[in-house]
């Protein structure tokens, strides 16, 4: 290839520019489903290798294969949870429209179980007016859970967009599957960095991919399939809906599923029904809260986790910018931000130890 002058090494960086701007405005529209295709092709190439070594090394067939076990055991229970999901929502919204379901009521049980030195302490702190309080959280609470009700009944709304999202991840996927060795092997070559940097980057995105969807992604649905069934065995209405809330609340490190279960063991014990708050209270500690301290270090292992405190502000930041896809996506950027730096750091301390014992002179 003949050299290239000044002015044409100029264009072309423009022209590279401006068409690699343009590819990745168009994949915008379906970062999601990419995302998506990704974490899965990640969390399942072994499941793949192993299929490519009992089916004689024919990848189409390996790929087909392993993508039916995705849509086997992750698509179809996700898409049954969903419609369930749906049903329930509508029917908590119908209850709260007809005030059958009342937050106020659980308010005023708790008040009428207080104790007397905590109704006496509530006064010392100028808060005696219950009432007034009463209202306002009654109030709050149930826009709060009529909010969320809503859209989960506008997720119908959407249906197309998604089946069309589902079926890019799939048809991606599949593809990943058979071809992603090579696509990575050629993206590595095309990026501008020192082969041992894009090795530590690549490491650590593999690592922090399988890290979210296999830790985090599998407690927080063995939280909420427990959860969900215990709440389903205690006669609580819409158990789906309290499961899915659990389990993504699970998602978050200091957050957990004790959000959703202590209110309810409260409101249990608040409106008489003892047994079944006692129930859920050791089902709640000894059940859901030590599954994560059980499955975590198995599936994710400590040299692989960040601070909590990390994960948590990187998840909730995620998402805030891009919303569910966010709980991939903010965990991941900070784990590349973390990564990037320590190598910047490594390369400035090394630049200062050679500076300060440089080699000697060749003789």
């Amino acid at each position: 290839m003949p050299e290239q002058t000044g002015l044409e090494r100029a264009t072309f960086l423009i022209l590279l520019t401006l068409v690699s701007a343009a590819f990745f405005l168009v994949l915008w529209q379906f970062y999601g489903a990419i995302l998506w295709a990704i974490a899965v092709t990640v969390v399942f190439r072994p499941v793949e290798r192993r299929i490519l070594a009992r089916v004689g090394g024919h990848r189409n067939t390996a790929a087909l294969l392993t993508l039916l076990l995705i849509v086997a055991i992750v698509i179809v229970p996700a898409i049954l949870i969903t419609l369930s999901l749906i049903e329930e929502a509508s029917s908590v919204y119908a209850r709260l429209q007809s005030g059958e379901m009342n937050p106020a009521t659980f308010l005023r049980g708790v008040h009428a179980t207080l104790p007397w030195w905590v109704t006496g302490l509530l006064e010392r702190f100028g808060m005696n007016d219950l009432g007034a309080i009463r209202d306002q959280l009654s109030t709050g609470v149930t826009g709060r859970i009529q909010a969320v009700a809503t859209q989960a009944l506008n997720i119908g709304q959407g249906a197309l967009s998604a089946m069309i999202s589902l079926g890019v991840m799939l048809y991606l996927t599949y593809f990943l599957l058979r071809d992603g060795p090579t696509l990575t092997r050629r993206i590595g070559e095309s990026v501008p960095l020192p082969a041992d940097v894009r090795e530590l980057l690549y490491t650590k995105f593999l690592t922090v991919m399988r890290a979210t969807m296999k830790g985090s992604f599998v407690v927080a649905v063995a939280q909420g399939t427990l959860g969900g069934l215990i709440f389903w065995g205690l006669g609580i209405h819409a158990p789906i809906l309290w499961g899915v809330l659990m389990a993504f609340l699970s998602l978050l490190p200091a957050v957990g599923a004790g959000f959703v279960w202590v209110p309810v063991a409260l409101y249990l014990l608040a409106t008489g029904a003892v047994w079944q708050a006692v129930v859920l209270v050791l089902c709640g500690i000894f059940v859901i809260g030590l599954i994560d301290n059980i499955l975590r270090p198995l599936l994710v292992g400590k040299d692989t986790r960040m601070p909590d405190f990390i994960v948590l502000i990187s998840t909730l930041g995620g998402i805030v910018l891009f919303g569910f896809h966010g709980v991939i996506l903010g965990p991941l950027i900070a784990a590349m931000f973390i990564a990037a730096w320590h190598i910047m750091t490594d390369q400035r301390r090394q630049a200062r130890e050679l500076a300060r014992n440089p080699d000697p002179p060749t003789p």
